[in-house]
């Protein structure tokens, strides 16, 4: 679920809407249509069908034809903020026979977890696809944390605006089976926009006041669009455990509230960020760089490593030795650099923080944070 886009036309920023307090729901009207598609068969099956004519039902599951690795360019060092290297992936031992299967509707979904229950604990690895090392982390991360793994592969129309990239988001659904398979997941659900979200749709979750800041401002209604997706597939996954990446940090913190809020009774797990050898955070959306563009965008990371660097000395050292960086760079066009407090509420005198940027590389806008940790601000 990710949190960057291309850049929209300019337009003046959005006004804070008023609306109910966080973690209630409200009604709103869906932000686009939903793209279509032909609905897949309504069963689970197994992975080697999920294209093409319709599967046999309940067939025995086999593994899916192998596809290649999405390029990697190696671990990258961790950092004080807990940031993740590229982990060493586990494939599944020779010989073993794969036990992945794909629902693509509601009812194939409950059929699915019905057996899964009877295993035990199950955790839930919501994405958009288009995976990549760093959800193979999550998928480790959740692995550890379940006895069984389902991962939702779903490309959701209400977190995207009218001027964003719903129809060229990355679609690569057979690539991203045999990277779950790999990963030992048990079930994919890999619904259509029309099995998400059924006719006359109108109620969404609102996010509250944080939902209008950061991203939210940059993208207005784009967490409404999140957290509707999260509480829905919450609801028909029925999770014990969620587990989201921190590189899209405001999101997981809105998730966390909505599940404290709502009472949804799902344990969220946060999982640090993985990044490649210069310290770019990993994103599906990175393939829209040029080369040229893409050796810009690693000035993000430096520039948060070194906010990070001189957090001793407090806000005011991080933030100016973050934005020194920054301003030094070409071809990068800042949106905003800030330090919260790890809740993202106002940036504490002293002690755990987090620092957040966002910035165009092109027509390309991504997304980066680090956790620090500032000193006291040294006396006159």
């Amino acid at each position: 679920m990710s949190a960057t886009t291309s850049r929209p036309p300019a337009a003046p920023p959005p006004a804070e809407p008023d609306g109910p307090p966080p973690g209630t729901v409200a009604p709103v009207t869906p932000r686009g249509p939903a793209e279509r598609r032909t609905p897949a068969p309504a069963e689970v099956e197994p992975a080697r069908h999920v294209t093409g004519s319709a599967p046999p039902a309940r067939s025995a599951v086999a593994r899916p034809a192998p596809a290649p690795p999405r390029p990697s360019h190696g671990p990258d060092d961790p950092a004080s903020s807990g940031e993740a290297t590229q982990p060493a992936v586990p494939s599944r031992p020779a010989g073993r026979a794969a036990d992945i299967a794909v629902a693509h509707t509601r009812g194939a979904l409950a059929d699915a977890l019905e057996g899964l229950r009877r295993q035990g604990t199950v955790a839930l690895v919501p994405t958009m696809g288009a995976l990549h090392t760093g959800h193979r982390s999550l998928l480790q991360a959740a692995r550890r944390h379940a006895h069984a793994v389902v991962v939702s592969i779903f490309v959701n129309p209400l977190q995207f605006g009218p001027a964003e990239d719903l129809h060229r988001y990355p679609r690569t659904l057979e690539a991203d089976l045999a990277v779950c398979d790999a990963e030992g997941v048990a079930l994919v659900f890999a619904p259509e926009p029309e099995v998400m979200y059924g006719a006359g749709a109108a109620v969404s979750v609102h996010p509250g006041p944080l939902g209008d800041e950061l991203e939210g401002a940059a993208r207005p209604g784009h967490f409404a669009g999140v957290l509707t997706v999260v509480a829905k597939l919450f609801g028909l996954v029925r999770p014990d455990v969620a587990v989201f990446g921190e590189k899209d940090y405001q999101q997981l913190t809105l998730v966390r509230q909505m599940v404290a809020d709502l009472d949804l009774g799902v344990r969220v797990v946060g999982v640090p960020t993985v990044r490649e050898p210069d310290g770019l955070a990993l994103s599906s959306r990175n393939s829209y760089l040029s080369t040229v563009e893409r050796s810009r965008a690693a000035v993000l990371s430096v520039a948060l490593r070194a906010g990070v660097a001189a957090a001793a000395g407090g806000a005011a050292a991080a933030l100016a030795a973050a934005r020194a960086v920054l301003d030094a760079a070409s071809g990068v066009e800042v949106d905003y650099l800030t330090l919260r407090a790890p809740d993202l509420g106002p940036a504490p005198s002293a002690g755990p923080a987090r620092l957040l940027v966002a910035a165009y590389v092109g027509d390309t806008r991504l997304i980066d944070n680090a956790a620090a940790v500032l000193g006291p601000v040294p006396a006159p």
